[in-house]
């Protein structure tokens, strides 16, 4: 049973500079979200139509993934115009009025920058194929002559980050890096046009209303090629402190000191998040006010749920956002990682019997092994992933949530091969199931052919149990995830205060609690036993509190 608080989401603001310091974000995949055309694909007239739904949930900002034109040969980051709608998706005006729409019911909106690489069907790209070498059109790319006899194999041994080499011949003797699928050619970021190009983009969505970005691939920009490549071993063992040749560099914030300055051109400042798989000790760089002025911190979604992982994630990502002078944020689940409802459900490891495995690696031995949802504990993931979130929301910092987890969505994991999209299923076969499984259009009706995502049925299959996680079934249950997301979505804007925490001794090594300065005090049990709360108002919980004490695998909020 969930004890709920109905309370209204709070005004919010336009004109605030910090809006996003302690923001909640709900993350959009647009061709999944709603299908308004039914052409079963998602569409912004579709976002739009949901505008009333996104506002009753209580969220700050929305977040869009890839709307752009685009093949599709990595679900939208192959971009093929930078300035553009998808015509699948829409128009530059239906842009406009959706997101006219979202400011008008207070939320802002984001989007996704995909700075790294372009499509293969980039009109830059498609004139580099039809110059010489040496041209400035391929300048913008990186292009390099082939080895041996007649240039025929690869400048180097490297591999993608999807599998397969990367690099790809042109047939004249040269060869372009991708280090993602070979339909996205890096771009030559030492090219002041591509410099150039990208600022023109970011004053385009900014004056069409857009209030931040999100930047894919945030560390992979700079590189260093030296004009001996080395081999793919030297790459993964080259030292990660800035002068690595392809990622993390120390200049790719030279690149964003230029951004920023672009950003600071509006009232109020746009702002960015960097995607920035690096060293913890490296991010505060991407985040400062000098930069993107945010980074995505993905150490909770990365840990097992143990109150001492998590303690020390919090603790150690507070002191970063500090040495930053940023705010941090908070994640479980996107559109690349298994959900977390399914992590968290997964058995327990060899040895390891009071933990579940939760790191994506282990979403992903799930997957190739079958992704059967009668291995999971189905039950016990959504009570670790209720008790997690609500957990996230209480914390300082911004919440990046995935549409979807408001409903306790698991992972759809045993997709029809005949079915898959995601290069990575295509480019690692029997390695790497791929990503397509968080992607599943999202469940809004009990019934019909795609449960109420579009009249035309869906891009990918959706199992039967999506009806009684649709967003009809769980407005009609006042005890499902749904409710309690909104209502904590509502308490939190109530609530949320300066940026800090007090820890509370709880006397359990399986017992977090700690107090924000609006006299806020969240309690969450990792474990099985029911924890005695302390004395304050409970506002809300996600689990049963019975006599004072709650339940085993849940999270209270309360006010003093």
């Amino acid at each position: 049973m969930t004890d709920v608080v109905e309370t209204p989401a709070p005004a919010r603001t336009t004109t605030d500079e910090t809006w996003w310091r302690q923001a909640s974000v709900y993350q959009i995949y647009p061709r999944s979200f709603a299908d308004a055309n039914g052409d079963g694909i998602g569409d912004l007239r579709g976002i739009t139509d949901r505008v009333p739904y996104l506002a009753s949930l209580g969220v700050e900002a929305v977040w869009l993934s890839p709307f752009y034109p685009s093949a599709l040969a990595d679900g939208g980051y192959d971009v093929d115009d930078y300035r553009d709608v998808d015509p699948r998706l829409g128009t530059l005006a239906d842009f406009d009025a959706m997101v006219a729409a979202l400011h008008g019911a207070g939320m802002r909106v984001i989007v996704d920058i995909v700075p790294n690489h372009t499509s293969d069907r980039h009109a830059w790209f498609r004139e580099a194929l039809a110059s010489p070498a040496g041209s400035a059109a391929r300048d913008r790319y990186v292009f390099r002559d082939g080895t041996g006899p007649d240039r025929a194999e690869p400048p180097a041994d490297w591999v993608s980050i999807f599998g397969g080499p990367a690099w790809t011949a042109v047939g004249d003797g040269q060869w372009y890096l991708h280090n993602f699928a070979k339909e996205q050619p890096d771009l030559n970021w030492a090219n002041r046009e591509v410099r150039d190009d990208f600022l023109t983009t970011l004053r385009f969505w900014s004056d069409r209303g857009v209030d931040g970005f999100r930047i894919d691939v945030a560390h992979g920009l700079a590189k260093d090629l030296p004009a001996e490549l080395p081999a793919w071993a030297e790459v993964l063992a080259a030292p990660k402190d800035g002068s690595h040749i392809l990622w993390d560099r120390d200049d790719v914030h030279e690149i964003y000191a230029e951004w920023r300055t672009v950003f600071d051109e509006y009232t109020p400042a746009r702002t960015a998040v960097a995607e920035a798989w690096v060293a913890a000790d490296r991010r505060a760089r991407y985040a400062s006010a000098e930069g993107l002025g945010q980074a995505f911190n993905f150490d909770l979604l990365e840990s097992d749920f143990d109150a001492a992982s998590f303690k020390q994630i919090i603790e150690f990502n507070l002191g970063l956002a500090e040495q930053s002078g940023s705010s941090t944020t908070w994640v479980f689940s996107n559109h690349d990682v298994v959900r977390h409802a399914t992590r968290y459900a997964l058995p327990p490891r060899s040895g390891d019997a009071d933990h579940a495995p939760t790191t994506d690696k282990q979403g992903a031995a799930w997957l190739l092994a079958g992704g059967s949802q009668d291995a999971l504990d189905r039950p016990l993931g959504l009570r670790r992933a209720r008790a997690a979130t609500l957990l996230e929301l209480a914390l300082p910092g911004s919440a990046y949530l995935y549409q979807g987890e408001e409903l306790g969505l698991h992972e759809v994991g045993d997709i029809p091969d005949a079915d898959r999209q995601d290069p990575a299923f295509f480019r690692n076969p029997g390695v790497d199931v791929g990503r397509d499984g968080c992607r599943v259009p999202l469940p809004w009706t009990r019934t019909g052919e795609s449960f109420g995502f579009g009249s035309g049925g869906s891009h990918l299959p959706q199992p039967a149990w999506f009806a009684e996680s649709s967003v009809k079934a769980e407005e009609a249950d006042p005890d499902s995830t749904l409710h309690l997301y909104r209502t904590a979505l509502g308490l939190r804007g109530q609530l949320q205060s300066e940026e800090r925490l007090e820890w509370i001794e709880t006397g359990r090594d399986d017992v977090l609690a700690f107090r924000r300065p609006s006299g806020w005090t969240s309690v969450t049990v990792f474990g099985d036993e029911p924890y005695a709360l302390p004395a304050g108002e409970l506002l809300l919980a996600s689990a049963p509190v019975v006599d004072g004490a709650l339940a085993g695998v849940g999270t209270a909020w309360l006010r003093s």
